[in-house]
């Protein structure tokens, strides 16, 4: 269903790395399959820390982190896998079955995260905050993830890499 010349938004590589942050742009086909998020994310083998933000279409964010074990993961809107196939994707990597709404009820729905919100607490963002920003429904993605990005200090450099994006 999903397209990515069709789909809004942004995905972004984020590395911690001897002190320092850096901020890599994801190809664009990045918000249309899980798989390729993640094999992008793998590729770029680094060691410190490293993960993904999806914003996707506007509409929702996730959070991405490979690790030999598996993938960590948070989706910051469960209602989304109606509508676009990496939240699906994502929700079937959580062993979590798409939630059975109307797509024509879906503005009327509350939104609910699913996932691991303790994903990046070895960084600087524990648990509790990320509950405090996926409840953040007012905001757009990229406005909570320019929140996690604040929180965890890499804001600069994921505004040097917004600014080179084509929008």
């Amino acid at each position: 269903m999903d397209s990515a010349e069709d789909l809004e938004g942004f995905g972004v590589a984020v590395v911690h790395e001897d002190g320092h942050w850096k901020v890599k742009a994801l190809d664009q086909a990045c918000l249309t399959s899980l798989r390729t998020a993640e094999q992008e994310l793998r590729g770029l083998r680094s060691q410190g820390a490293l993960f993904g933000l999806l914003d996707v279409d506007d509409e929702f964010f996730v959070v991405l982190r490979p690790s030999p074990s598996g993938t960590r993961m948070l989706l910051s809107d469960a209602t989304m896998a109606v509508d676009y196939d990496i939240a699906a994707d994502v929700l079937e990597a959580l062993d979590i079955e798409v939630p059975d709404i109307d797509p024509d009820d879906l503005d009327d729905v509350e939104p609910w995260e699913e996932g691991d919100l303790g994903v990046l607490s070895d960084l600087g963002l524990p648990e509790p905050m990320m509950a405090v920003i996926t409840a953040e429904t007012d905001l757009y993605p990229d406005e909570q993830l320019g929140m996690i990005a604040q929180r965890l200090g890499f804001t600069s450099e994921l505004s040097a890499v917004m600014d080179r994006l084509p929008r």
